[in-house]
Order: structure tokens, then sequence, then C-alpha cells
């Protein structure tokens, strides 16, 4: 007799968890282009003090921003482990972002994460995260990468 077998598909995302300071927070893979190490950043004037600057990547000129000072935080210390995330953003096309350290590639389950409360980001719209991912006894702030690149579009 044949065993009938139920499956529940459950959605699951993939992110990049990334540190910043002392923090882990996750980038949804789907928005990441390529990883790539610390260079030569062209610095632009008058523009915000998180952006900073341009780089020239294999030919495309990439604009550069600083999530540390976007978020508010201290300026960015580089080391070796420090990176440049390229987010492919919509229509708007590429924008880096740095961050201190890329450690791993989790999949989470949607019963994994929490959503931040809408009433936060209604009080404030620079929350910058989205959710909290749940991974075994760790906890990643995930990226709201719309309210993170939301000022970049505009100003």
């Amino acid at each position: 007799m044949a065993e009938i077998v139920e499956t529940t598909e459950s959605i699951k995302k993939q992110y990049i968890v990334v540190k910043i300071g002392s923090e882990q927070y996750g980038i949804d893979i789907s928005y990441v282009d390529n990883i790539v190490r610390m260079q030569k950043i062209t610095r632009v004037p008058k523009v915000q003090t998180y952006f900073k600057g341009i780089l020239n990547l294999r030919g495309e000129i990439v604009p550069v921003m600083s999530v540390r000072r976007r978020m508010g935080l201290e300026d960015d210390v580089y080391t070796n482990a420090s990176r440049i995330i390229i987010l492919k953003i919509g229509e708007q096309g590429s924008l880096g972002i740095i961050v201190d350290e890329v450690k791993e590639v989790v999949t989470l389950d949607m019963n994994q994460i929490d959503k931040v409360a809408d009433y936060n980001k209604k009080v404030d719209k620079d929350t910058f995260i989205d959710g909290i991912g749940k991974n075994g006894e760790e906890l990643i702030s995930l990226f709201d990468l719309n309210s993170i690149v939301g000022e970049w579009e505009t100003e």
C-alpha cells in the first residue's frame, strides 16, 4: 500500500550575515550582486556624511555608502576583514555598502523570523531593521534595505 506523505513547503530565504561593530546583520541574498575587498574609494564633494564616494568596479562606477554612518554609529575602521557588498537596487543600479566582516550565508524559514512591529516603523522611519532572525542560539537583525538606501535615492 502506498504511503501518503504530507509535505508543507515553508518559505525559506537566504541571508548573508555580516558584522557591523559587535552586532550581526542579515542582508537578503537576492539583492547581493558581489562582495569585494576594500579598495580605493574616490570622495565626492557635498554629499551626505554616510556617502563615502564612488569606486570603479570593472568599468562600472558604483556609489559606496557607510552603513555604520547611515545608522548613526561611529565611523568605519578598515581591517583585512572589511568588505564592500555590491547591491543591485532595482532601477537605481548598483550601490556598495561597507561592512566590517562577512561571516556566512544562512537559510531561514519564515517561522525563524520575527517581524519588527509596524508601529516602530511608523514612529521611526529610520528603523533599518525589518525583522530578527533566529539561527540556533544566535539572533540576526535583518536589514530593511529600502530604509537604508531610501534617502540615497532621493537626495
